[in-house]
């Protein structure tokens, strides 16, 4: 069956067209700057690339487009092939631990829990209703980023503030990248033949921490927003919430400049002038003072949550995983971290760690034969997680067929 894996945003939509169970790529690619002025997508089918300048006013524009370009491109011969469409919704609130199949109420849900994700639900509303009503009949499945994290015990996703926030207005710890800490757990299941205890820390602009026991969540760095956890490209992460009205206070501002300040000026960026963890490589290589700092930070704050989970893991540690942008293709911020976990036994390998770089098609084991705990690399595929889940609940109800094949690409020796 086919299948379509969508990420929309507030003036974007990613998706990608899989022919499943196979797993088989199809078609993908990118509408940019909907309702914008300068619009355009690009799409890719094989090793064709087609790019355009298009008015797109609206994500129902986008959609039509996209599925124009699908029979145009004889992709596939009917919109009746598309079985499917799972759509990425970064909150489900308390409500939902699993994937769903999309009815009205649960449209409706997802709009009343809109206020914990005001810039990220309604733009995936927006795509759902647009194919909602290009391919009325496909089955719709929303796919949660916090739907993974929903078996923290109490204990762990309340905050010590008075319990009425939490029953009012649903304060509490969420975490988010559930998709990615998903797909790595299930990548570690593959290769471990069991349900294992991780560590998995998903390094991007970006950054979550993930203590993983038998294969459900118990904790995550990242809490209420995605603020919080360690230090990111552009955002604080976990610091002292006094500071906030004591610079309010010095700079007469107020708490939307605040919170732009804590989202888009603080993490590597204020630290160090930049966000893009390549660019403090480059910084760090030349040896400047801001970007060793920085990245010296960055790599404290990963250690600290790492040797967090791995006590409340009572030390029972199967593997370390880097993945997304950073974890999966930064071998300075890796080497940075890993050096720093010789307390636990956790010793690297610099050879490996350098040539095991994903874009290059290499993941693996990055830790030297003598670590306690192994530490690998693995690319992380959020969009094939959704094509996995929307493809369970569409066809299997209850479990996925994983294609075998070889988990990692030969590392060089």
């Amino acid at each position: 069956m086919k299948l379509l894996s969508v990420n929309a945003g507030s003036s974007s939509l990613k998706f990608r067209l899989y022919e499943m169970p196979e797993e088989k790529l199809l078609m993908k690619g990118m509408f940019e700057r909907i309702g914008l002025f300068g619009s355009c997508y690009s799409i890719r089918i094989g090793d064709e690339k087609i790019s355009k300048d298009v008015p797109l006013k609206d994500h129902n524009e986008a959609v039509k487009i996209l599925l124009e370009e699908l029979i145009n491109n004889k992709v596939i011969s009917s919109l009746a092939e598309i079985e499917a469409v799972g759509n990425r919704v970064v909150h489900g609130g308390n409500k939902y631990s699993k994937s769903v199949e999309i009815t009205d109420r649960v449209l409706m849900e997802i709009e009343e829990i809109s206020d914990l994700a005001p810039l990220h639900n309604p733009a995936a509303l927006k795509g759902i209703y647009a194919f909602k009503k290009n391919i009325p009949n496909a089955k719709l499945v929303a796919c949660f980023d916090t739907a993974f994290h929903q078996t923290m015990k109490e204990k762990t996703y309340l905050y010590p503030v008075p319990y009425e926030w939490y029953v009012k207005y649903d304060v509490r710890k969420y975490g988010f990248h559930g998709l990615s800490h998903k797909f790595i757990t299930e990548k570690m299941k593959e290769i471990l033949g069991k349900n294992p205890n991780l560590i998995i820390c998903h390094i991007g602009n970006g950054a979550s921490i993930t203590a993983v026991k038998d294969g459900k969540s118990i904790d995550t760095s990242m809490g209420f927003t995605p603020n919080a956890g360690i230090m990111m490209g552009t955002r604080s992460g976990d610091i002292d919430y006094s500071i906030l009205s004591y610079i309010m206070k010095k700079e007469e501002r107020n708490l939307d400049w605040m919170d732009s300040q804590l989202n888009k000026k603080s993490g590597l960026e204020g630290i160090a002038g930049m966000s893009d963890l390549r660019d403090i490589d480059r910084a760090y290589e030349a040896r400047d003072a801001k970007a060793l700092l920085a990245l010296d930070m960055y790599t404290d704050k990963i250690v600290d949550y790492v040797a967090k989970y791995y006590v409340k893991l009572g030390g029972k540690v199967d593997a370390i995983c880097f993945t997304a942008g950073g974890g999966e293709n930064d071998d300075i911020i890796r080497k940075e971290a890993v050096n720093k976990l010789y307390p636990l036994g956790i010793y690297l390998d610099e050879e490996k760690n350098k040539e095991t770089i994903v874009r290059k098609g290499i993941e693996g084991i990055i830790s030297s034969a003598e670590s306690k705990i192994p530490v690998y690399v693995l690319a992380t595929d959020e969009e094939l997680m959704i094509a996995r889940d929307t493809y369970n609940l569409t066809v299997e109800e209850g479990s996925i067929r994983w294609q075998e094949k070889s988990v990692f690409k030969k590392q060089k020796i």
